[in-house]
């Protein structure tokens, strides 16, 4: 039998276990990718294991989530992780120099390595033929060190694509109609590998849309081949040489199978406030707009940029609208200023940011209340865009900008006008000034890292308990996000290196008074919630900061893979009903009892806990494996090293 492109990635990377689904292995981490958000407690916890430099192939920081300077906070982390790199042998991407995803696709990614990344995006580098999987910061650093990267053996979904799309269609609409058919978790412990004659028809920054928003279904990673267009883009980016072919064998198999028609495909929107909400644009076509943001890592390349360009050339945005153009890269936002490209926006009445993540992580370009918001971006999470009571669509850039030009939700395909002709350019200017590169092993002793007074020391948690009692805090529906556990934007992720201040906006979102009530908990409470639980970003906070508080066990019906790890890897004890309908037997308030509790996670995966006040008892279940379960025991991961 044939192997997939998957499959081979994994087997010259297997380290522990094997292929037999559901078994646990342990991967070679080539490439680590961190960015500011999740990176300063990545180099705080690669300093506490006492470590002298990173192991890996090559290891890279990004700034790009945490630009906005308005004090001190933000700009005296970029000096840490600065001094970070140089001490510990990482690549260091200045501030501006543009978004980690694309940034590492154009001057570092290459076929046929793996790829660890402390933000869930980092499946993006997968569209090069990459094995790429984002996780927490602490399995990053460890991967930083040299040791392997623990997951379970996913599923290996193949997705074939035929056909080719029609004028305006595009790649991120591939994407919203995989999230149409399956919607936020169907991809959870899976893989997604595309194929197919469509494949040809797709630019290498076309697959990195797809394969970014893998994570917005819940996939372990997306993969695509190295092929004939993979060689043309490491070409386009002088990096020719670090090509080579990885292509499925023609009788390779797939535990699921998918296909999409291309040229059935039609213009997608992925309404408030999901990422599966999605529908055809025109259904909801006349709807009056008040922003449309353009470029982000789910749309980075030239062309996402090139045709809006086009399409505003001779043209005026709606005076009701504020066209926000947030290039991805230095390169691209050089390419767009060299050929003309960037002055059509100006023209238009565009504004426009620096190359960075802005507005997709609520770092500024946040949206008035109530009004609707067309983005580019991968999430449309409530209050993620740093309004509370926020509007924001996921879409292509073509309908982003044709709404912007008529103020309202727009099927570009009734504009009268024709699509604009666009081809991917053979060269593009080359830019590696904002990179600085890992200075020799003989200068690093002599590096201080810099801490400002915003970073403090990671805090220390206590061994797990054996009897476990607490009222629960608050009760949850389904696909709780890490942005409503601990939200991002400008007032919250600047303390990310501050455990004690940050946890102060624990489910700010959705109970303001959550981190008073928690003070007050003597140190021990439950959380209860839906199926999904802890979708979206790998950020650890939405762990580390609840567990600071004093969160000992979350009741879920499900939990979205990275947050499962995260929760493991700082002490949480994660349970699930093994009765869905056993949720609505707890309420807020209620007093929850676990008794022999090492005993009983030690013994059998099923066991039961009390509802004291309900006089009931509740049957659950995990499915964590040993080395889980030692991190849980021992208090942490970060524990269970020194011990």
């Amino acid at each position: 039998m044939g192997k997939n492109v998957t499959q081979k990635l994994i087997e010259t990377h297997l380290k522990e276990g094997s292929l037999h689904r559901g078994s646990e292995i342990a991967l070679k981490i080539d490439q680590t990718l961190t960015q500011d958000a999740t990176g300063t407690m990545v180099m705080l916890e690669f300093e506490a294991m006492g470590k002298e430099y990173v192991t890996t192939e090559l290891s890279a920081q990004y700034i790009d989530h945490n630009l906005l300077q308005t004090d001190f906070k933000n700009a005296d982390d970029h000096l840490f992780l600065k001094s970070a790199c140089k001490k510990f042998g990482i690549w260091y991407s200045f501030p501006g120099n543009g978004v980690s995803h694309p940034v590492h696709m154009e001057r570092f990614g290459q076929p046929g390595k793996t790829l660890l990344g402390s933000d869930s995006h980092s499946c993006a580098a997968g569209s090069l033929g990459m094995l790429a999987i984002g996780a927490g910061g602490l399995e990053v650093a460890i991967a930083m060190a040299g040791k392997p990267f623990y997951l379970t053996m996913p599923e290996i979904w193949g997705i074939e694509l035929t056909g080719r799309l029609p004028d305006w269609v595009s790649a991120k609409d591939i994407i919203l109609e995989m999230l149409r058919r399956h919607d936020v978790d169907g991809g959870v412990g899976k893989i997604l590998e595309y194929f197919g004659p469509g494949l040809e028809h797709l630019s290498a920054m076309d697959r990195h849309v797809i394969a970014n928003m893998g994570a917005e279904l819940g996939a372990t990673s997306t993969g695509f081949p190295s092929d004939r267009v993979t060689h043309q883009f490491l070409r386009q980016q002088e990096r020719a040489e670090d090509w080579q072919e990885i292509i499925a064998d023609k009788d390779a198999s797939y535990d699921d199978y998918e296909h999409i028609d291309l040229s059935t495909l039609v213009p997608l929107i992925a309404c408030p406030s999901s990422p599966g909400n999605v529908k055809p644009v025109e259904e909801v076509a006349g709807r009056e707009i008040y922003q449309a943001m353009i470029g982000s890592s789910a749309n980075p390349g030239i062309r996402d940029f090139a045709v809006p360009a086009l399409v505003l050339q001779n043209r005026k945005i709606h005076e009701n609208v504020s066209l926000d153009i947030n290039p991805t890269s230095r390169q691209v936002l050089e390419y767009l200023a060299n050929n003309g490209f960037l002055g059509s926006f100006i023209r238009a009445g565009a504004r426009i940011h620096q190359s960075g993540c802005n507005g997709c992580i609520g770092m500024g370009q946040a949206p008035a209340s109530g009004r609707i918001s067309l983005r580019t971006v991968p999430r449309n999470f409530p209050g993620r865009s740093g309004t509370k009571e926020d509007q924001v669509y996921l879409c292509s850039p073509e309908t982003a900008v044709v709404s912007a030009l008529n103020g309202r939700i727009t099927d570009p395909r009734t504009m009268e006008i024709p699509y604009p002709d666009y081809s991917e350019p053979e060269k593009v200017p080359v830019n590696t000034k904002m990179l600085l590169a890992p200075i020799e092993k003989s200068q690093r002793a002599k590096v201080k890292i810099e801490k400002g007074p915003n970073i403090k020391p990671l805090p220390e948690f206590e061994p797990l308990k054996d009897k476990i009692s607490g009222e629960v805090l608050l009760k949850l529906g389904d696909d709780i996000s890490t942005d409503e556990i601990l939200p991002a934007g400008s007032k919250v992720l600047p303390y990310r290196s501050n455990i004690e201040k940050i946890s102060e906006f624990v489910f700010d979102q959705i109970d303001e008074t959550f981190s008073t009530r928690a003070k007050s908990s003597k140190n021990s409470f439950f959380i209860v919630a839906g199926k999904n639980y802890g979708q979206g970003s790998s950020r650890e906070h939405a762990a580390i900061a609840p567990r600071y508080l004093g969160l000992k066990v979350i009741l879920a019906k499900s939990f979205a893979r990275i947050h499962y790890q995260n929760l493991a890897n700082f002490g949480i004890l994660p349970l699930q009903f093994k009765n869905d309908d056993d949720w609505s037997k707890i309420k807020n308030g209620d007093l929850l009892i676990l008794t022999d509790v090492k005993e009983k996670i030690l013994g059998n995966q099923e066991f039961t806990v009390v509802n004291e006040t309900e006089n009931v008892t509740i049957d659950v279940e995990h499915h964590l494996s040993d080395r889980q379960i030692k991190y849980i025991l021992d208090g942490s991961l970060i524990n269970s090293i020194k011990i």
